[in-house]
């Protein structure tokens, strides 16, 4: 069975797979949300990561669809105590923003819709500059400290507002973030690495990257001449364009292929190679995506075949 992996300075040990949620309540319905929550969790998995605002994008929804479904699952399933739930505030459409305020409400709300007395991980979803990081941490560690949250996060945060925040964090004796969750895959690499992914490394934070897949592009359905029928297929196909993501997805065919694996497989396999990352995070709409995401866990490239990704990413 797959070790669980600390979670930073935190309490907290993950799978090293988180399950993305945001296709919960979107395109995937209940039913079929349960399912891969189920298939998931009899892999092994035991993190899950979602958002106050998922799905606001979705025509009829207004946000929180994602927590709902999630609380429902752990309501019929009994299994609350065995999951970590990450979360995220600042961008519900009633919740906008990081005041003290929005945060205590907004956890509020996705306690109320997850059902739930606590929350594992606690992430501002995006920075909001406009608050003082005093402000934010302080906020923050009065969740911590009410025992509804157990763990605080950052994602989307500028390597000199992580920086203060950690410092003011130390400096007061607050609760500090234990990890950050950046845009980090194979052909989206400048963003992270650099001053962020120093000060990750520095401070000792996990890094937990979302898009790990690149919208769909690193599972390889995409390709020269294909149609993809996906709400995702723009964003993924642009890399076809690149030659990065040309080079990018040659390499991901010769290591998958010498390791009889999917190519989403390697490609978060290499992810959770980098330094500092723990988890990434990948989403199945359905039971059938699954296996390939999961098995990551459990596939180790040896140093050529890491090489011959970095190398390729890097055009």
């Amino acid at each position: 069975m797959t070790s669980l992996r600390p979670l930073g300075s935190s309490d907290l040990h993950v799978f090293p797979l988180a399950l993305g949620g945001n296709v919960f309540g979107w395109t995937a319905d209940e039913a079929q949300s349960f399912a891969v929550l189920d298939a998931y969790a009899a892999a092994g998995g035991n993190f899950v990561d979602t958002a106050d605002m998922y799905s606001a994008w979705a025509e009829g929804n207004e946000g929180g669809e994602s927590e709902t479904v999630i609380g429902r699952w752990l309501a019929s399933r009994g299994n609350r105590d065995d999951i970590v739930v990450a979360t995220k505030v600042g961008a519900h459409p009633r919740y906008k923003g990081l005041s003290a305020t929005t945060i205590k409400a907004g956890a509020e709300e996705s306690l109320r819709r997850l059902g739930t007395d606590h929350i594992d991980l606690y992430y501002t979803h995006f920075d909001d500059e406009t608050v003082p990081v005093e402000e934010i941490v302080t906020a923050l560690d009065q969740l911590v400290k009410d025992g509804t949250v157990r763990a605080v996060a950052a994602s989307n945060i500028s390597p000199e507002r992580l920086r203060a925040s950690l410092d003011f964090a130390e400096s007061e004796g607050l609760a500090r973030y234990v990890a950050l969750q950046p845009h980090y895959n194979l052909v989206s690499r400048d963003t992270y690495e650099g001053p962020l992914l120093k000060t990750v490394e520095s401070a000792g934070l996990a890094a937990v990257p979302y898009f790990g897949l690149a919208s769909g592009f690193l599972t390889g359905k995409y390709r020269p001449g294909t149609t993809v029928d996906s709400v995702r297929a723009s964003g993924a196909g642009e890399h076809l364009d690149t030659e990065r993501g040309r080079a990018v997805l040659s390499a991901l065919d010769a290591v998958a292929e010498a390791h009889e694996a999917e190519v989403a497989t390697v490609a978060l396999a290499w992810l959770a190679s980098r330094p500092t990352v723990v988890a990434p995070i990948a989403s199945a709409r359905t039971v059938e995506q699954l296996p390939a995401l999961v098995a990551s866990a459990d596939l180790t490239l040896t140093e050529a075949e890491l090489t011959l990704l970095t190398e390729a990413s890097a055009l």
